[in-house]
């Protein structure tokens, strides 16, 4: 043990943030599991290890991955996107039909299922992080840079909305806040975005989820016109940050887990406001726009274009996910089913989310270690 943490590199705030983090969703998703524990017919004890064992997986993740030099990842970002689109279009025909969605993919032998959107945000990020930095002297050239860029950007946006509409358009953002950062020019931006426009137009209006988002949206700007089917979610949301106070009702004492669905995973942020009142809501807040802070110093200090823009995209698409799952539990926002990262209960989402942990900090180990030479250091780092 001593060995490990002494070989334990990285910025240690965001070590900090990941272990606080994974005290709180312990205590959240042992709270809130009452009722799935009793649909299960098992004991609350036995998804609560479960969830461990996911939690203790992540973190021996993150830990391999920020061993790894960060410039690693440029090599490899090419072959992740090659695997991603396939997965994509296979998941949409082939995946796993969970509310009404093709958002998974069954593992054969060890029973567990992944979205492959999550796959998709790290090779998205990576790849785009390393295209960036390898073009920065032909950035401006439409034929070089901007097209292939813009194909993988709308490629994956397309493949995700289709199923996943609020990840989609997440990751987007985030795709646009790299191609700024990474000198593209505004006039390239702006059709990057009209064309992403007219492809969530076309998902809106033509795709298999129409209706459903259609609903969601109207629940949202007319909550008072919505069937009590299609506000159930939200209404018992406002109902449990309402009656949680300034202090809660204390750990383990939530009543409304009992009626909100997805209660342990897109409604936790509620769960835990119930029981820690605004106090506790507050300072998870706080605990993600300190990892927001933290990785922001990385970004400023990272020497080479592609750490700083690989630990840029991947720290906002996380602080952005954080975000969004909290605006729709307090009713900023239409439901869209995006956990709370590394605090929601989930299963290979929470690995995905500790190895973009482990990059952030394989690039800030880079910045505390002293300069060495690396064997085969991939040119674009």
């Amino acid at each position: 043990m001593h060995r490990i943490l002494s070989n334990t590199k990285g910025d240690r705030w965001i070590w900090l943030i990941v272990i606080l983090l994974s005290v709180i969703s312990l205590l959240a998703v042992y709270s809130s599991t009452g009722t799935l524990a009793y649909k299960r017919g098992v004991g609350v004890e036995s998804i609560l290890m479960k969830h461990l064992a996911m939690v203790v997986g992540g973190i021996a993740l993150m830990y391999i991955s920020h061993k790894l030099d960060y410039r690693y990842y440029a090599g490899i970002s090419k072959v992740m996107m090659i695997v991603t689109i396939p997965l994509l279009l296979y998941t949409l025909v082939f995946g796993s039909h969970i509310n009404n969605a093709s958002r998974w993919i069954n593992i054969p032998v060890i029973g567990l299922s992944f979205q492959t959107s999550d796959l998709a945000k790290l090779a998205l990020i990576t790849y785009l992080a390393r295209t960036l930095s390898r073009k920065q002297e032909n950035i401006k050239d439409v034929k070089e840079s901007f097209l292939p860029i813009m194909g993988s950007v709308c490629l994956v946006f397309i493949l995700i909305a289709l199923a996943n509409l609020s990840t989609a358009l997440m990751l987007f953002g985030v795709s646009i806040l790299l191609l700024i950062i990474g000198r593209i020019s505004i006039k390239q931006i702006a059709v990057v975005c009209v064309a992403g426009f007219i492809l969530l137009m076309g998902v809106l209006f033509l795709g298999p989820r129409r209706h459903m988002y259609a609903t969601r949206v109207s629940t949202f700007l007319h909550p008072e016109q919505a069937k009590p089917d299609k506000s159930f979610q939200s209404d018992h949301a406002k109902i449990a940050i309402a009656s949680g106070g300034i202090f809660g009702k204390g750990p383990g004492n939530s009543t409304e887990r009992n009626y909100l669905p997805e209660s342990y995973s897109d409604e936790i942020y509620a769960i835990i406001i119930e029981e820690y009142g605004l106090v506790g809501g507050f300072a998870l807040i706080g605990i993600y726009l300190f990892l927001l802070y933290r990785c922001i110093k990385i970004v400023t200090k990272a020497p080479k274009a592609f750490g700083a823009l690989l630990a840029c995209g991947l720290s906002f698409s996380l602080t952005i996910q954080a975000f969004a799952n909290m605006a729709v539990a307090v009713g900023l926002g239409p439901v869209t089913g995006v956990p709370l990262p590394f605090v929601s209960m989930g299963g290979t989402s929470i690995l995905f989310t500790s190895v973009a942990f482990g990059i952030i900090l394989s690039v800030s180990r880079d910045i505390e270690e002293p300069k060495k030479v690396v064997v085969g250091e991939i040119r674009t780092a």
